[in-house]
């Protein structure tokens, strides 16, 4: 990103929970884990951040049939990409507890890392059609990213979720943040959605000027597209409004979404939440 950053380790970072819409930054990680043979290399202490009421622990056998709990939490792990610069990629959940002392926490595992640029993934629900290029965000709290990335800073202001806070803290303590939202289909919520995946990893990959594979993905999406669009045209109503979208989306002055439209289905994304 700058010349005093070129060759450090990046983080790569999405939450499940409220910043993963459609499970979509998430799957994301999991692709690049096993894209770039990531191998685990630290864990958050689950015990200081989460409520397990919320987030129930897990009791299942490993391979050789023993039972065992498994920890809701953020696991971090390392891998290098095909440029061969170093990159930390942390998959976890939204915290439940203390966020600004689990937002330092990573920060420290990636200062010890020499991480100096931080990449964090977001989706959210939005009345956009899945038959159109789903609308992506990239932003940056900080100023001399803004400059050297050409992007803008994000001028949502409301109620926010680790990504936020993360992006925040991290352009206080001197990282150089990213955050990358994309925009999934209110009405197909339910993971996965692959194309939202897809729409994320391009515009990652395009940041990083690196190479990500994905063929795979791509027909995935090709058939969840397919697959929504089948049922839809079985419900008059629910393909009434998907060509509504369409239409809307269409005429609208960029075909690309803004900024300010993303903050505007972030607000919308937030009243739907807010009255289910």
């Amino acid at each position: 990103m700058t010349g005093t950053s070129h060759q450090a380790p990046v983080m790569i970072a999405a939450f499940e929970g409220w910043n993963d819409a459609g499970s979509a930054a998430t799957a994301v990680i999991d692709l690049l884990l096993e894209e770039w043979e990531a191998e685990e290399a630290d864990a958050v202490d689950a015990q200081d951040y989460y409520d397990f009421q919320v987030n129930r622990p897990i009791v299942e056998r490993d391979e050789d049939g023993v039972r065992q709990v498994l920890w809701p939490g953020t696991i971090l792990y390392t891998a290098a990409m095909p440029s061969g610069r170093e990159a930390l990629l942390v998959r976890g959940i939204e915290p439940s507890f203390r966020w600004r002392d689990f937002a330092h926490e990573l920060l420290e595992s990636a200062r010890s890392a020499g991480v100096t640029e931080v990449y964090l993934l977001g989706a959210l629900l939005a009345d956009v059609p899945h038959t159109r290029a789903l609308p992506a965000s990239a932003t940056s709290s900080s100023e001399r990213v803004r400059r050297t990335l050409a992007l803008r800073e994000s001028d949502y202001e409301g109620p926010t979720g680790i990504v936020g806070v993360l992006d925040a803290m991290a352009g206080e303590n001197g990282f150089e943040p990213v955050s990358i939202w994309v925009s999934v289909p209110h009405y197909v919520a339910e993971p996965p959605s692959p194309k939202a995946s897809l729409t994320l990893v391009r515009e990652l990959a395009g940041l990083l000027d690196e190479e990500v594979d994905t063929a795979e993905l791509a027909e995935e999406a090709a058939s969840w597209e397919s697959g929504v669009s089948e049922l839809a045209e079985e419900n008059p109503d629910v393909a009434g409004y998907v060509a509504q979208l369409e239409k809307t989306r269409d005429t609208a002055e960029s075909p690309e979404a803004t900024g300010e439209a993303l903050a505007r289905e972030f607000e919308r994304y937030l009243r739907r939440r807010g009255k289910s």
